[in-house]
């Protein structure tokens, strides 16, 4: 005799679905401030390499450590964001409900902000040499 799968707020594969999507973002939180850090701390090194080959520093206005920045704070935001809505959604499964889709998908929020980011960087790396 074949057994039934488990259906609703009984399955434990749902609930293991939703705890892995949840660790993908918190890994890719992670990513983005250990990516957000690097960048920030770019110009300091390139203020580095100048000094100790006796060059006068490089002029910018720091941009790097404000894109930098900007992406440890989109990274803070995953998280707290993912965190949030895991712990919706297993609430509400466990009383039985569907999960609504969000009006503004994470994945749609944080490609679009990384896009932004991107652009910024790339018109000041084609303007600041």
């Amino acid at each position: 005799m074949v057994e039934k799968p488990l259906e609703g707020p009984g399955d434990p594969r749902v609930y293991f679905a939703a705890e892995r999507t949840h660790l993908s973002w918190i890994r890719t939180g992670l990513a983005l401030m250990g990516f957000g850090f690097v960048v920030a701390r770019f110009g300091l090194f390139l203020r580095e390499v100048a000094a100790g080959q006796h060059l006068p520093p490089a002029r910018h206005g720091g941009l790097s450590m404000w894109m930098g920045t900007a992406l440890v704070l989109l990274g803070v935001g995953v998280n707290i964001i993912a965190s949030a809505q895991h712990s919706r959604f297993v609430k509400g499964f466990a009383r039985g409900e569907l999960p609504r889709l969000p009006r503004w998908p994470m994945g749609i929020v944080v490609s679009t902000m990384l896009a932004a980011i991107g652009g910024a960087m790339a018109v000041y790396l084609i303007f600041v040499r």
